[in-house]
């Protein structure tokens, strides 16, 4: 099993970063022995700048393309930046094959200063990841800033009990679309 986040984020330290790891790390131990890998857009930014098509990738960026590719489950964070994901990675996904995706088991993740942001998710992420022929899971998971405190090494943790809860959840939703997904049929919950 390979379980690959990505965050959209544009800072290396972030809380969206942080409920992606998070995630994977539940999604490792939910799903068993699993190899993990966070691809992280604001260190590919450089990369990214100057690439219009992939046949003009850097090799860190290609490397990132490649682990999306052969993840079997994703997790995609995204800050929520004026009601909607970072531009970071609309180019980075704009990049990708449509067909680069297909069929990955894809959980939705956003984080946020305020207010019910999960409209982006179900809204705009949503509808993007079915473009790419994702299954997507049911729940999508929001976290306020306030949800999380600045741990000791300089980074966040998730702190909430309730985003927290959700995060359980949705492992659980993992487990039952990849136990059809991997077998080439899609679970019904």
């Amino acid at each position: 099993m390979r379980i690959v986040g990505l965050s959209g984020s544009l800072s290396r330290a972030s809380r969206t970063t942080s409920l992606v790891e998070d995630m994977v790390c539940r999604l490792a131990i939910q799903l068993g022995p699993a190899q993990t890998r966070l691809v992280e857009v604001a260190a590919l930014a450089p990369a990214l700048a100057g690439t219009l098509h992939p046949r003009d990738a850097l090799p860190a960026l290609y490397n990132a393309f490649a682990a999306l590719r052969t993840a079997d489950v994703l997790v995609v964070g995204t800050p929520v930046q004026k009601g909607s994901y970072t531009g970071l990675l609309k180019h980075f996904l704009d990049l990708l094959d449509p067909d680069d995706l297909a069929g990955k088991v894809v959980v939705l993740a956003a984080t946020g200063a305020a207010g019910d942001q999960l409209p982006v998710i179900d809204h705009q992420l949503r509808p993007l990841f079915s473009y790419f022929g994702t299954h997507t899971v049911p729940t999508g998971l929001f976290a306020r800033d306030g949800d999380f405190q600045l741990g000791g090494d300089g980074g966040f943790e998730l702190t909430a009990a309730g985003p927290r809860a959700q995060a359980d959840r949705i492992a659980e939703e993992v487990a039952r679309l990849t136990r059809g997904a991997l077998s080439g049929a899609v679970a019904v919950a």
